[in-house]
């Protein structure tokens, strides 16, 4: 087995890493990493963004947005939570396959006291509360298994990012299943940090599966970065990617409500968008629908397109702040 020791804490880095070493490079054995993200909110592959994702909150909290390359639902990391990363060469993918490389986790964490067992849907846990979930990706005969370890995460901050509101928003997307989380440092009877725990938990994985380091060199970092820049860190790619939606939202302002109802295609394309209120200037406001069919359904995008409008001419009183509000939550 090959360890690559990786300390960024970019999440847009981090997946890009894992897809470099996934499609690009062969190492001709099992890769191990072990890696933190700064606080952000990582959708599954094939995820509606729009919908899993307290919006509101990640955005007054400065959390990040990712999409990663494997299924499952949405998850929350911090730097209170290391992931593991194999990647290995494989003929075939079987789901049941990916056991073998969470197995070794769940008994590095028995070694050090910890009474992990590991779930049918292939998460970890301790007293039927999850620890850890996992995903998967099969690229070229290669499998892409990876996973979280809540160490040490602010759980109330995981709680509320991923508070969603399950009204305004039909797609056909995968739904993220919530379930009780807790944290692995509150069933330890010793005390120490997350870098103390990750290095346990390499020793006690190297202890049955000795490995040699691998260090990233320049070329590596260069083109992982460039991956992260063109791909991972997108709107194209973050938002763009989630499938087909209708979204409907009404608001109420001090001079009366509006309704808005958009049909959004893949790509995060407004196919059609209307407004109903009773102080929607009826005669005018094909001008603002039509203005924004085709569009990216992007915040900074409406707003660059409508600063220049008179929206009092469409909307009544309100301003464009408190149009985008109703907009995008």
């Amino acid at each position: 087995m090959i360890y690559i020791k990786n300390s960024s804490t970019d999440p847009y880095f981090n997946l890009a890493f894992e897809e470099y070493f996934l499609r690009y490079v062969d190492l001709d054995d099992t890769i191990l990493s072990l890696w933190r993200n700064k606080p952000s909110v990582i959708i599954g592959k094939h995820q509606n963004t729009f919908k899993e994702i307290n919006h509101k909150f990640v955005s007054e909290h400065n959390i990040l947005v990712a999409r990663r390359i494997t299924g499952g639902g949405a998850v929350y990391h911090d730097l209170g939570n290391l992931n593991f990363t194999f990647i290995a060469n494989v003929d075939h993918f079987d789901i049941m396959d990916t056991k073998t490389y969470i197995i070794p986790i769940v008994q590095a964490l028995n070694k050090i006291g910890i009474n992990a067992q590991l779930s049918e849907r292939n998460s970890i846990t301790i007293d039927g509360k999850k620890i850890s979930g996992t995903a998967e990706a099969f690229v070229n005969k290669k499998l892409l298994c990876h996973g979280t370890l809540l160490f040490d995460t602010d759980i109330n901050t995981l709680n509320k990012a991923l508070e969603i509101e399950e009204t305004k928003i039909e797609s056909k997307s995968v739904k993220s299943v919530p379930g009780e989380v807790a944290n692995i440092k509150n069933f330890l009877d010793k005390k120490y940090d997350i870098l103390t725990f990750e290095n346990i938990i390499l020793a006690q994985i190297s202890s049955d599966m000795p490995f040699r380091e691998y260090s990233l060199n320049e070329n590596d970092i260069k083109n992982i970065e460039k991956f992260a820049k063109e791909k991972f860190s997108t709107w194209d790619w973050i938002y763009g990617e989630s499938p087909p939606f209708t979204i409907k939202n009404t608001k109420k302002f001090p001079y009366g409500s509006i309704t808005f109802t958009a049909e959004i295609e893949r790509g995060g394309i407004v196919k059609k968008i209307s407004f109903e209120g009773d102080i929607i200037n009826s005669s005018n406001i094909i001008y603002i629908q039509e203005l924004l069919q085709g569009k990216k359904y992007e915040s900074k995008n409406f707003k660059d397109i409508l600063k220049n409008i008179k929206i009092s001419k469409y909307f009544g009183n309100i301003t464009l702040e408190e149009l985008l509000s109703l907009l995008f939550y």
